[in-house]
């Protein structure tokens, strides 16, 4: 909260989250959050675009893949996504090559850790009914 002269700031929403990728590996971006997912790409800013990455957003969620050189994955640091079909989505996944976690450590929670083609970690979960 931000009180600098009495004015309150207030977070609202996330509006988009950005994973690391390594430089030329645009294909591999799109066949996991693309295809897998399917989050369509969106063009980048010119600006933007010659930094390479790709853009990933549906009405509701917003992935951007950024560029880093030197290159590491986020093997712990995630995102969480909610989704409607836990177990389907870890089938596809397998099928396709990428690793898949298992995961019942969360109560009330059908969930999985999928790893991107960049090792990076992504949390999938989804509320069981009571």
């Amino acid at each position: 909260m931000d009180e600098r002269d009495g004015v309150r700031m207030t977070v609202e929403t996330i509006d988009h989250v950005q994973v690391a990728m390594p430089a030329g590996e645009e294909a591999r971006a799109r066949a996991f959050y693309a295809e897998l997912l399917g989050l369509p790409e969106q063009p980048k800013p010119p600006e933007l675009a010659r930094r390479g990455g790709a853009w990933f957003e549906s009405a509701q969620v917003k992935v951007h893949c950024g560029v880093e050189t030197p290159f590491s994955p986020a093997r712990k640091a995630h995102i969480a996504f909610r989704v409607d079909d836990v177990t389907g989505l870890a089938v596809r996944a397998r099928a396709a090559g990428y690793e898949v976690v298992d995961d019942d450590l969360l109560p009330g929670h059908e969930r999985i850790y999928i790893y991107d083609p960049f090792g990076n970690r992504l949390e999938f979960l989804k509320p069981l009914k009571s």
